[in-house]
């Protein structure tokens, strides 16, 4: 459909529903007008609202608009948005927080599309640290782990106990669980990182109280 408002050309492009070639015609009329709309009938309002969201998102981003029309015994229009130029905005803290992720994380171990193995997410990797830790030399204070290198949020990581790996064993002593022990053989790539960079910290300075490794399953 095609309409002049004074000097202006107005193209509506319609089909039954949204998708891609729809949008690819959309972006085809826009050699020919700025004002290019998209029709489409007004979409069922229980649908995921965060779909809905996205969609207007990249329509806006395409700088088209969006029509909704409501096909029954009284038929309806409803303008969406109206083709206008985008400026697009950027969210600074998720950035920081998606830089901050990646800085943390000494690599990608989790495989695509898997569903059975948690997210490795920086903290995840953290509390398997602290895990290894335990796991290789016993029960030991946050102090004895931090000298081996399990980083400046031990101490939070087994007060916390978030994934509930750790127990207190006694007074500033915590020890790994059986969960902890179970959760360390889902990642096993990095668990052998892991132990392998805490016995070599544990083998630099002799002196640390962490008992004979040897004596215990690794």
């Amino acid at each position: 459909m095609t309409a002049t408002r004074g000097d202006e050309l107005v193209v509506i492009e319609m089909k039954r529903q949204l998708n891609l070639q729809l949008l690819i015609q959309g972006a085809q009329r826009q050699r020919i007008s700025d004002s290019v709309y998209l029709a489409i009938p007004r979409p069922d309002k229980a649908g995921p609202k965060g779909h809905r969201r996205g969609i207007r998102l990249l329509v806006r981003r395409l700088e088209l608009g969006l029509i909704h029309v409501a096909l029954g015994p009284v038929p309806s229009v409803q303008v969406i948005l109206h083709p206008l130029p985008y400026q697009r905005q950027r969210n600074s803290g998720a950035r920081r927080a998606v830089l901050r992720e990646i800085a943390n994380r000494s690599g990608d171990y989790t495989p695509g599309g898997s569903t059975r193995v948690p997210i490795l997410t920086a903290y995840r990797e953290q509390c398997l640290r602290v895990a290894c830790g335990l796991d290789l030399f016993g029960p030991l204070s946050p102090a004895e782990l931090r000298s081996l290198g399990t980083g400046p949020k031990t101490l939070s990581i087994l007060s916390s106990n978030f994934y509930e790996w750790f127990e207190r064993v006694e007074r500033g002593v915590y020890a790994v669980k059986e969960t902890g022990r179970g959760a360390l053989t889902e990642y096993p790539d990095l668990v052998k990182q892991l132990k392998d960079e805490l016995r070599e910290a544990a083998r630099k300075d002799p002196n640390l109280p962490f008992g004979n490794e040897n004596q215990r399953t690794a």
